[in-house]
């Protein structure tokens, strides 16, 4: 799979609209860099973060008062659509550089080939929702390798300190898996941990967590919803969810952008929905960060998993492998295992 392939036809979130102001900035995606700047009018562009003089990277150049790209070495200026001049030769021709799309959602930058429609736009599925923020967090690690620990619940009471089940209770968990055409699904049932923060949102000792996820490959992403019942079977009243996009962003290097939000059934307590969704963003933030600290130590974990000794908790890992190549990378039915490379390949190619 030479040269890389081109996810960008999916929308991924790249960068929060408030980091990008009068300056253009850099992000990258599957090995590939792009400059987002703003333009005359301030809405957010994207060209590929090289000037197609001498390939320059544009992240490093300025913003004209007309709103075209200067690049920083010898002053090619290029628009959002990415027409480009020579002021040393302004009757050079095919002076432009390649463009992309930036859609501006939930405030962030979202970015995606010229020709991709707007309705392959992820949906975040936020109806009766109240949205609480969204954060970015490196993860030092594969997306392949991100993903896997972002697939099973298993290492929850190793890894973290908050949300679900803790040792004692890891024989207690009730579990179910679904591999279907387009997506897995999994659902986990076990007895919530003693943690005080949870009271924030109404959970209690003795109550039932559950987590039932959905992971999509258009781009990649998990949407997490979790629920709280009481012994009794009753439920607690908030119901939070997350969506998480793993964003690769080079070979050894994956960005997760996550977009948080909380519902309730309780009429009485809507109006304390805005403050109660900003704690569950911060709680979902330190289950995020607790990932992102522990993923190093398997940052090297090969991308097939012969060999290893899984169980049924792993059971969507092995599928969506395939799911990934054949969705995200776009591989084909045929791929089986192989390898995925994210190479720097010649800017703009």
């Amino acid at each position: 799979m030479e040269p890389t392939p081109k996810v960008i036809r999916h929308f991924h979130p790249v960068l929060s609209a408030r980091a990008l102001g009068t300056r253009p900035v850099r992000v990258e995606v599957a090995g590939r860099a792009y400059a987002l700047f703003r333009d005359g009018t301030g809405q957010p562009a994207a060209l590929a973060d090289a000037c197609p003089h001498r390939f320059a990277p544009l992240s490093k150049g300025t913003v004209r008062a007309d709103g075209r790209l200067q690049c920083p070495y010898h002053g090619w200026r290029f628009d959002a659509e990415g027409r480009g001049s020579n002021p040393s030769q302004p009757e050079l021709r095919h002076c432009d550089a390649r463009s992309f799309q930036v859609v501006e959602r939930y405030g962030y930058l979202w970015l995606a080939e010229r020709d991709t429609p707007l309705s392959a736009m992820p949906d975040m599925g936020d109806e009766g929702y109240v949205f609480g923020g969204a954060f970015s967090t490196p993860f030092a690690a594969p997306l392949h390798v991100s993903l896997d620990n972002f697939s099973e619940d298993e290492h929850t009471p190793y890894v973290h300190t908050r949300l679900g089940w803790d040792d004692p209770n890891a024989g207690r968990v009730e579990f179910e898996a679904r591999n279907l055409e387009d997506r897995t699904e999994v659902h986990y049932r076990a007895p919530q941990r003693p943690a005080p923060i949870m009271t924030v949102l109404g959970v209690r000792d003795g109550d039932f967590f559950q987590n039932d996820w959905v992971t999509r490959f258009d781009p990649v992403r998990s949407q997490y919803t979790i629920r709280w019942v009481a012994p009794d079977g009753s439920p607690r009243p908030f119901i939070t969810r997350a969506n998480i996009f793993f964003v690769p962003e080079t070979a050894r290097t994956t960005r997760l952008h996550v977009f948080s939000f909380l519902r309730t059934e309780q009429r009485l307590l809507r109006p304390l929905l805005p403050v109660a969704a900003r704690a569950a963003m911060a709680l979902t933030w330190w289950e995020v960060r607790d990932d992102a600290r522990f993923i190093t130590t398997v940052a090297d974990t090969p991308y097939s998993h012969k060999g290893m000794r899984l169980d049924r908790f792993d059971a969507p890992l092995v599928h969506q492998r395939r799911l990934l190549e054949r969705i995200y990378y776009g591989a084909g039915p045929k791929m089986t295992g192989a390898v995925v490379p994210l190479t720097r390949e010649a800017p703009g190619g």
